[in-house]
């Protein structure tokens, strides 16, 4: 069972790229539970990600040398969906219907998540550099709050907010 958590049910078995192909199916799956059950849905489901997430990776990786390897793809959605929820939030908080999560707002999420992930600013960096099981889940968290503030700025921009 951790292993197929880690491998996020074969999405880390996709090549080239594992953590893209796991970032991208991330962002359909939460853009459905945001449509099933808006932002407290995701939200629910971001929490129990990131602990299962914690588990499967010290399970999975027991006795490996390197336990941050391309196949382990959880980490990816919980910081996915971690990015996810500030726009999620945004159009709760705003009253829009749960079926109504424009692309603006999830392409930001995966762009802005993709890039602090790949990039490793401050923060991203020190939690990868730790090179155990939970730093394989910590600098994704990491970037999954970068990007959801990314995000939201963005938008506080286009939508003249900050302007």
């Amino acid at each position: 069972m951790a292993r197929l958590l880690c491998i996020w049910f074969g999405a880390g078995l996709l090549r080239p790229a594992p953590g893209t192909w796991g970032s991208l199916i991330a962002v359909a799956m939460g853009v459905i539970l945001h449509r099933i059950g808006h932002f407290p849905l995701l939200a629910l489901a971001t929490g129990l990600v990131i602990l299962l997430g914690f588990w499967a990776v010290r399970v999975h990786t027991a006795g490996m040398d390197d336990p941050d390897r391309s196949e382990i793809v959880v980490d990816e959605v919980a910081g996915q969906w971690l990015a996810l929820m500030a726009p999620s939030f945004g159009f709760w908080h705003a009253g829009l219907p749960a079926d109504s999560f424009p692309y603006p707002g999830w392409l930001a999420a995966f762009a802005f998540f993709r890039l602090f992930d790949i990039w490793k600013p401050w923060l991203v960096g020190r939690a990868d550099r730790r090179h155990d099981a939970a730093g394989v889940m910590i600098d994704d968290l990491w970037a999954g709050i970068f990007a959801a503030i990314a995000t939201m700025a963005t938008a506080a921009i286009a939508h003249g907010v900050l302007m």
